[in-house]
């Protein structure tokens, strides 16, 4: 008799008992029991049924062995990290830098398949200083009102007084210490200033980016030697020197470390090294006005003068763009967006070794200081960019479409439209959220390169989309250029920035997620380096760890999948807990899967790069679902913000569901499960679906109404007062238009009731006013709206000799009984 007969248990009705160990099971896999819990339930088990000897031996003894460190070590660990050795990818020394560069932050929560959720929603939104306001609301807003976009665009440069101002200002000083003349901005205040003059102007913003991102001041301050920054920063700071950064190359785009420029060291004639340069560049923004330039070289060192060997590799220089051999005087026409981008050649360039960044000490570094430099650049420049010209569109787009009439009704009030503004209002709240999610990181010390290149890709695909629905929604208004046009320039430069600081599908396969996978999983980059050190001690204690990781995941994302993630936790109570849950059924599942790649493609994982950009979008989209929980939160979970936040959050676990459905249906093992009952289940079973037609509704129609939310979902931007310029005269028609609706509904309930005849309201209101039923006050109202609607939609013409003379300055516009039409 067993020890279950004995006890009664095998009697427990319906299974009972079977039932109760599966519940067991199920329970200590997902709370991820140790192995002594493990081990200890199964010799329970194997005495309750009175098992014989031999299933004794066959299951106690590998359990024995797991549960005792040195034989463990001896008996598995050693043999399977031989055997690891040839399947797991090989790093480069550049790999190697890449990933041991930077820091690890929220992203590794993700990868644990157990997200910390207290920890997410406690991690700080960040506030701008007193100082920080302070610039935004005086120079900044003094800058975009200097500029123009339109007069730019045909001049082809910012005028001269914004040039002098930038430099005065100290523009290109946001992040050099006070202790050197700059301003010394947080990540946050460098971005909303970004933000705020690329919602003026495109080039505007991006001339004050650069400099501010990945560039001389910025390898300066974490680099630099005493004397380079004693030198340097101060005349940085105050303009005096135009900086310019060149690291791409024809051959080195997105493999930034193939780069073939090269820099010879030789002793000069009075016995010192010098290092003799030959490049060349492109894509470089400030080139051809630079007075100083910060290069990115391969190092070669034949006679070893610098005891770096004799080929130290990538090292920076920063050199006067006077020295003798450089040429700068060349432009590239970034599709016609004219910030000043430029081709650099240098021939026999010669340089004092002094001129390295750090000094001749620094020599070869230059890999590993790019990329710690752009683990920080790449999430404040092209986010803020993209949140700044989004948020002109929702008020531009919004105000429009409360202005524009087809049939009788403003345009914004057909379901067709809605549902692109809906998109351009969701994404733009989920943008700002991640944006400044990221910078808040940044101001904390962190130095996340995953987390950075999540934020660069998302925000310029989706101000790529939002670039595209602002079109559709504006029609010829949007698609014929001049002073009068918002939408132009941010559509046509949206591919700029997809294109620089790692094109976005490299970003997505190789960064995102294929740097992800090493560098932000709790264990796989500390395995890499004890199989490559030989070191079996550490190689057996993370290898267990990470096993025992993987069968938790397991249990945690079936259970939560079954119980759509209301086994999960959630920090917060109300209508944003369920998508906290979702969240840790989201990590679970990706988790789990993306070890499972691991395991069975090791290092040819790098090759599937449609299978990695699809892992990438789940951890891109898990980032930016935390990040908008965390606004709501921060602000206050206004109950007027949650078809903002509801819409975001659909729209976040709807683009997680379709990448989980690519993977499933491209899992390269064991493909008879995964692309069928896997697939099936995540289809009947979805994480997450697209955002309902009443949600899209309201975030369209919360778009077209003046007021506090408005300004706050479009806080931080360029609004004009001048009712002249582009953005000004759709607001003044909005604020009139809206003033004159209740006039209008009274001529339309007139007309229902029979006192006036059937006809356009706005045509009717002199008779209105005739029979009292509204007074000359309000008739006026209604006057000064049509006047500023028909000015709001009334777009550029030019006379056919400025056309073509090319210098429209001052291009008069032609209404439709002009043109006869």
């Amino acid at each position: 008799m067993n020890w279950f007969d004995f006890g009664g248990f095998s009697q427990l009705p319906g299974g009972g008992l079977t039932l109760a160990i599966i519940v067991l099971v199920l329970f200590l896999g997902f709370v991820g029991a140790p192995l002594w819990v493990w081990s200890l339930f199964a010799a329970v088990l194997l005495w309750g049924f009175g098992a014989p000897v031999w299933v004794w031996v066959v299951v106690g003894v590998p359990l024995l062995i797991l549960n005792i460190p040195p034989l463990r070590k001896a008996l598995l660990s050693k043999p399977l990290m031989q055997t690891l050795k040839g399947f797991m990818p090989r790093l480069s020394t550049t790999e190697q830098q890449a990933l041991e560069s930077g820091t690890v932050w929220v992203e590794g929560e993700f990868f644990k398949g157990k997200p910390d959720v207290k920890r997410l929603q406690s991690e700080p939104f960040p506030e701008l200083s007193a100082e920080e306001k302070a610039f935004l609301e005086g120079p900044c807003e003094e800058l975009c009102k200097m500029v123009d976009d339109w007069d730019v665009t045909v001049r082809k440069d910012l005028p001269p007084e914004a040039w002098e101002y930038i430099k005065k200002e100290k523009f290109w000083g946001l992040i050099i210490p006070r202790q050197y003349g700059g301003l010394e901005f947080s990540a946050t205040g460098h971005a909303q200033v970004v933000s705020k003059l690329a919602s003026r102007s495109l080039t505007l913003g991006i001339t004050v980016m650069v400099p501010n991102s990945l560039g001389p001041a910025e390898l300066l301050i974490h680099y630099g030697t005493e004397e380079q920054k004693n030198h340097y920063l101060p005349r940085l700071a105050a303009g005096e020197e135009i900086p310019c950064f060149a690291l791409t190359e024809p051959k080195a785009g997105s493999d930034a470390s193939s780069i073939e420029a090269t820099g010879v060291v030789f002793r000069g004639d009075d016995g010192k090294p010098y290092i003799r340069l030959n490049f060349e560049k492109r894509y470089i923004t400030l080139g051809a006005i630079a007075t100083l330039l910060g290069l990115a070289f391969n190092l070669e060192d034949p006679e070893n003068l610098l005891g770096k060997g004799t080929s130290p590799g990538i090292t920076v220089a920063l050199i006067p763009t006077d020295t003798p051999g450089i040429d700068t005087q060349w432009r590239h026409d970034p599709l016609g967006i004219p910030f000043v981008n430029s081709y650099i050649v240098g021939r026999n360039v010669e340089i004092p070794v002094d001129y390295i960044i750090g000094g001749p000490a620094r020599a070869g570094d230059g890999w590993r200081m790019l990329m710690e430099s752009l683990a920080v650049g790449r999430g404040i420049s092209l986010p803020s960019n993209s949140v700044g010209m989004s948020k002109v569109a929702v008020r531009g787009v919004g105000a429009y479409a409360r202005v524009r009439e087809q049939f009788g009704l403003p345009i914004g009030k057909f379901e067709g439209v809605e549902e692109p503004m809906a998109r351009i209002g969701g994404l733009t709240y989920l943008m700002d959220a991640f944006a400044r999610f990221t910078t808040g990181g940044l101001d904390r010390g962190a130095k996340p390169p995953v987390i950075s290149a999540i934020a660069k890709y998302n925000a310029t695909e989706l101000a790529r989309m939002v670039a595209n629905d602002t079109m559709d929604v504006l029609g010829g208004a949007g698609i014929v250029r001049g002073p009068r046009n918002i939408a132009a320039n941010p559509y046509t430069g949206a591919p700029i920035g997809i294109t620089v600081e790692g094109a976005n599908i490299l970003t997505r396969t190789l960064i995102i997620f294929g740097q992800g996978i090493i560098r932000s999983h709790p264990y796989v980059l500390k395995q890499l380096k004890a199989i490559m050190e030989k070191d079996a001690e550490a190689f057996d204690r993370y290898v267990w760890k990470h096993v025992g990781m993987v069968f938790r995941n397991f249990f945690r994302s079936v259970l939560l999948s079954l119980s759509r993630g209301y086994l999960a936790s959630s920090p917060v109570s109300g209508p944003t807990a369920r998508y906290w849950r979702r969240l840790s059924w989201g990590s679970a599942t990706f988790a789990f899967l993306a070890d499972l790649s691991l395991a069975t493609l090791g290092g040819n994982l790098r090759r599937k790069e449609k299978l990695s950009g699809r892992f990438a979008d789940v951890l891109s989209w898990l980032y930016i679902a935390t990040a908008v929980l965390r606004r709501y939160e921060v602000e206050g979970r206004r109950k007027e913000d949650l078809p903002f936040v509801l819409w975001s959050l659909e729209y976040a676990f709807a683009r997680i569901q379709e990448a989980f459905t690519g993977i499933y249906q491209n899992m390269p093992v064991m493909r008879w499960l995964f692309a069928g009952p896997v697939s099936w289940w995540n289809r009947l079973n979805p994480i997450g679906r697209t955002p309902s037609d009443r949600l899209g509704h309201q975030v369209a129609q919360l778009i077209q109404q003046p007021g506090e939310q408005r300004e706050r979902l479009t806080a931080g931007i360029f609004v004009p007062e001048d009712p002249k310029s582009a953005l000004g005269r759709l607001e003044y028609a909005l604020v009139k238009v809206v003033e004159a609706e209740p006039v209008l509904q009274k001529i339309r309930k007139a007309i229902r009731e029979g006192k006036l005849p059937k006809a356009r309201p706005a045509k009717l209101v002199e008779q209105a006013v005739a029979k009292g039923i509204i007074t000359a006050e309000e008739a006026q109202k209604v006057h000064e709206a049509e006047a500023a609607r028909l000015e709001a939609i009334t777009v550029d013409a030019f006379r056919i000799e400025e056309y073509f003379a090319g210098t429209p300055s001052a291009p008069r516009k032609l209404h439709p009984e002009e043109t006869g039409a």
